[in-house]
C-alpha cells in the first residue's frame, strides 16, 4: 500500500468516526478522489474491521456490538495464525492452559495440535475441538450458557469454574486496546472469565492483531500490563511500546 493511499483511508476512517455515517460521494467530494476509489477503500477497510459498509457509504462500528464471528473467522486471517504459530512456540510439551473466546486464541489452538501431554482448560467449544487430536491432551470445559454464533461457553458457571484451577498459561484474546492500554470487550460474561484467567495463570500471554488498537469496545477487562507477553503483528503504538517496557512486557511481533 502506498503512503498516499494509506492517508486517503485514515481521512476517511476519522471523517466516518467524526460523523457516525458518511455517504461515498460526501467522502470523494471532501477527498477530492472518484466515488469508485472510495467504494474500493471502504470494501477494504470494512473487510479489515475498520468501519462498516452500507449501500451508499460507511459508518463507524458500534462500542456495544461486536463483529459477526464469521467475519472475524477470515478477518486478518493471516496475521492471525502467525499469531497464534509464534505464540505456540513459547507453550513446552506437558503445561497447562487456561485458553479463552476468540479467532486469535483459536489460530493459537491450532497451532497447540503437535503438542504433546498438554492440559487445557476453555470456555471455548471450537478452541475444544481443535486440540481433541492433540497426543494425549487433557480437555477440560467449563459449564454455562453456549452462546452458539460463537462457541464461546458463558455466564457465572464458567467464571467459576475457571477459578477452581491454576495454570501454567493463561492465553487470552480481547476485542479492543485503548490508547491508556486498557484492554476492552463487549460481553460482560465473557469478560468474567477472562479476568478468572488474568487471576489464576502463572503466566498471562495476550494475543491481538494490530486492529485491536482501532477499536473501542465499552466494557473493562483489564490492562495490558497485568499480562506477561503481548503477541501481535505489528508494532504498537508508541506510548504502549513505552507502557510494555516500562512493565517488563514481553512484546512479540509475528510475521504474516
Amino acid at each position: 500500500m502506498t503512503q498516499a493511499v494509506q492517508q486517503r483511508r485514515f481521512r476517511i476512517l476519522k471523517l466516518v468516526q467524526q460523523h457516525g455515517y458518511a455517504t461515498s460521494e460526501d467522502l470523494a467530494r471532501e477527498l477530492n478522489v472518484t466515488v469508485q476509489t472510495v467504494r474500493r477503500d471502504v470494501n477494504t477497510m470494512a473487510a479489515q474491521g475498520l468501519l462498516a459498509r452500507h449501500h451508499g457509504g460507511a459508518s463507524s462500528l458500534s462500542p456495544s456490538e461486536n463483529i459477526s464471528y464469521s467475519d472475524r473467522q477470515i478477518l486478518n486471517l493471516r496475521e492471525k495464525e502467525a499469531i497464534g504459530r509464534n505464540a505456540a512456540q513459547a507453550i513446552p510439551n506437558g503445561a497447562s492452559l487456561f485458553i479463552n473466546i476468540g479467532t486469535t486464541t483459536e489460530a493459537f489452538a491450532q497451532s497447540l495440535r503437535t503438542h504433546k501431554a498438554l492440559r487445557v482448560i476453555t470456555n471455548n467449544i471450537h478452541v475444544a475441538t481443535l486440540l481433541a487430536p492433540a497426543p494425549e491432551c487433557s480437555l477440560i470445559i467449563t459449564g454455562g450458557h453456549v452462546r452458539l454464533r460463537d462457541g464461546g461457553i458463558v455466564g457465572p458457571t464458567a467464571a467459576a469454574m475457571i477459578e477452581q484451577y491454576r495454570a501454567d498459561f493463561g492465553v487470552i484474546g480481547i476485542s479492543g486496546i485503548d490508547e491508556d492500554g486498557t484492554l476492552l470487550d463487549f460481553d460482560a460474561d465473557e469478560i468474567n472469565a477472562a479476568q478468572a484467567i488474568l487471576r489464576n495463570a502463572r503466566t498471562v500471554f495476550l494475543l491481538a492483531d494490530h486492529t485491536k488498537f482501532r477499536r473501542r469496545p465499552m466494557a473493562r477487562v483489564g490492562h495490558i500490563t497485568q499480562v506477561n507477553a503481548f503477541y501481535t503483528d505489528q508494532p504498537p503504538p508508541a506510548n504502549i511500546r513505552a507502557l510494555l517496557k516500562e512493565h517488563d512486557v514481553k512484546l512479540h511481533i509475528a510475521q504474516p
